[in-house]
């Protein structure tokens, strides 16, 4: 790596803000011999520009021996970011690839057909007389023979090990604050007929403990030795059973790690187990502080390594997470160049939002909802609700307040296809959220304002978070939620000219602020230090829907019409088999 060539690298034609210092404090990092480099950047600071002068410091073929690593990986778990990145003309030299699921066969007959279930995939010895055009192969290719190569972290993480994508000389991780968190969710093995194709030959006894746990992984990759022999001993496979013989190539892998880091007393990975409906039922193996997964899957991809992120809030704690030692680490704290005044966050908390005590505090903020669309009669807003739960319920007592007509949100499903629509729309719909606090731009007028419902505290239901405060780590409770709440003030202000207004609608928000005081970036304690709380009006339904476009309705575009429509119930279950982090991983 060649830290002085990171101002020629840098992607843009003149800098804003402090991306020159950000440059200027990164290269003195490395050339002072650290291994990593964090960079705390706040929301709006051009992190994606910024990563792409680091990984243009990598060494260069032309500077390498034949056993030298070159070039560089860009990753993030956020796939949003990744196809902002592809979106972008100044990172146009950026390669990026996508995992095989993401793209379709070109052969004739086959084009609805995703790579991973294609002829090439289901027929032993096939000769694909189009590899070479193939979309998926195409792109891999160039990825892999290019200086820097784009991918989603869980992409990354599957490639470790593989001819295509071994070891580069810098590594440049964005949006990199949950990396810890995000490795447990990747390497959890969730157990049911959903996920194991052989569930109904070997379903799931009770499980009270680790070691049972590690007998029915064995029992289990036994079966699916079996049924893996059957499948690989056709000679053409149906597309469903090309399918069926991935997940159980995978799942095998997935219960082999297991059983070892179980029965290794050097492991450094503590494993706890969910099965909350007992035998026969869903379980999850869940990792702690799975340093061996990232040791192989990120660490060892690389020589230098580069984590950007707004909320890498501890530097100790995040690399006792990532399984880093802090003397290899560095920290280049970055301070907001965006008017404090600009992104102002306000007290309209109704009362707790626990489980508890929602049902009296969710009527409540409701009304305050309705004064607040009052407030900002032709400005759109966004409500993050935390979970669909919080989302059924406010909807319905939107809808009973009769300001449904303004109120757009989604479900699971058509997530991504509600939010276009609602950035598309001419009205100032208020769109209800689940789990968009993060790789959100809306900025201008897309939002100028949002209400954050409740306090994103990790759920104590999980076995890991349980097993954490369990061991005292109360530190760490606070600081996930701190970071979520940072990460959800900062989508709607995306530039120093920008602006738009963060409304706290649960006390707990308040609290929490006190307790993670310590781990709190300066500049968003400052937002914290002037916040007021204001007199609202009187929650009014009409002058709430007085800024759509005939004064009552917005045309079919809310809740109620076809085109923005929020499914009536989602039933428990569905949600539950749904995988925790669809919303983040681009899996194949």
């Amino acid at each position: 790596m060649d830290p002085s060539r990171i101002e020629s690298a840098f992607p843009a034609p003149s800098y804003r803000g402090n991306q020159e210092d950000a440059l200027r404090r990164i290269r003195a990092a490395f050339e002072a011999g650290n291994d990593v480099v964090l960079v705390r950047a706040p929301t709006g600071s051009g992190k994606s520009l910024l990563a792409r002068a680091i990984a243009g410091c990598a060494r260069q073929g032309s500077q390498a021996s034949a056993t030298d690593a070159i070039g560089a990986y860009y990753t993030t778990p956020q796939v949003s970011q990744l196809d902002d990145v592809a979106a972008d003309p100044l990172l146009d030299d950026l390669s990026i690839i996508r995992g095989k699921s993401n793209y379709k066969c070109i052969l004739s007959g086959e084009t609805d057909t995703p790579v991973t279930q294609a002829p090439c995939a289901r027929e032993r010895e096939f000769d694909c007389q189009v590899k070479h055009r193939c979309p998926y192969f195409s792109d891999r290719s160039i990825a892999a023979n290019q200086s820097i190569a784009a991918m989603t972290l869980a992409y990354f993480m599957q490639t470790a090990g593989s001819d295509v994508f071994g070891t580069r000389d810098v590594v440049v991780i964005d949006e990199a604050h949950g990396l810890g968190e995000w490795a447990e969710m990747y390497a959890a093995i969730d157990l049911a007929p959903d996920t194991v194709p052989v569930w109904d030959a070997r379903p799931a006894p009770e499980i009270d403990d680790v070691e049972t746990a590690a007998d029915y992984a064995a029992g289990l990759s036994r079966v699916c030795d079996r049924r893996l022999t059957d499948l690989l001993a056709q000679v053409e496979l149906e597309p469903e059973e090309a399918a069926e013989r991935d997940r159980l190539e995978e799942l095998r892998s997935d219960l082999t790690w297991f059983q070892e880091a179980v029965r290794d007393p050097d492991s450094p990975t503590t494993w706890v187990v969910d099965q909350p409906d007992g035998e026969g039922s869903r379980t999850t193996f869940k990792p702690l502080n799975p340093e061996r997964f990232l040791s192989h899957t990120v660490w060892d991809r690389g020589n230098k390594f580069a984590l950007l992120s707004a909320t890498i809030l501890n530097k100790d704690a995040f690399c006792a997470s990532a399984g880093l030692d802090p003397d290899r680490v560095a920290l280049v704290d970055l301070e907001h160049t965006f008017p404090v005044e600009n992104r102002p966050l306000v007290d309209v908390t109704q009362g707790k939002m626990t489980y508890e005590e929602r049902d009296a505090t969710i009527p409540k903020v409701a009304e305050t909802l309705v004064s607040l669309m009052a407030w900002h009669p032709e400005e759109p807003g966004l409500v993050h609700c935390h979970s669909y739960a919080i989302q059924d319920a406010l909807a319905d007592e939107l809808d009973a307040l009769g300001v449904g007509d303004r109120v757009r949100s989604h479900d699971s499903e058509d997530r991504d296809g509600q939010l276009a629509a609602w950035k598309r729309s001419d009205d100032p719909t208020v769109f209800l959220s689940v789990k968009m606090e993060e790789a959100l731009d809306l900025d201008g007028d897309l939002c100028r304002w949002q209400l954050l419902c409740k306090a994103p505290y990790p759920n104590t239901r999980d076995s890991r978070v349980a097993r954490r405060l369990e061991d005292g780590d109360w530190a760490w409770y606070y600081r996930s939620a701190l970071r979520t709440v940072i990460q959800a003030a900062g989508r709607i202000v995306r530039s120093p000219e920008d602006h738009g207004v963060t409304y706290l609608a649960d006390a707990s928000l308040l609290d929490l602020f006190d307790r993670a005081r310590t781990d709190m970036p300066e500049w968003f304690a400052e937002q914290v230090d002037r916040m007021e709380r204001p007199d609202l009006p009187a929650a009014d339904p009409d002058a709430a829907l007085a800024g759509l476009t005939d004064g009552r309705s917005n045309g079919g575009s809310g809740r109620s019409g076809s085109g923005g429509s929020r499914r009536s119930r989602r039933s428990s279950s569905s949600r539950s088999q749904s995988n925790p982090v669809a919303d983040v991983w681009d899996t194949e």
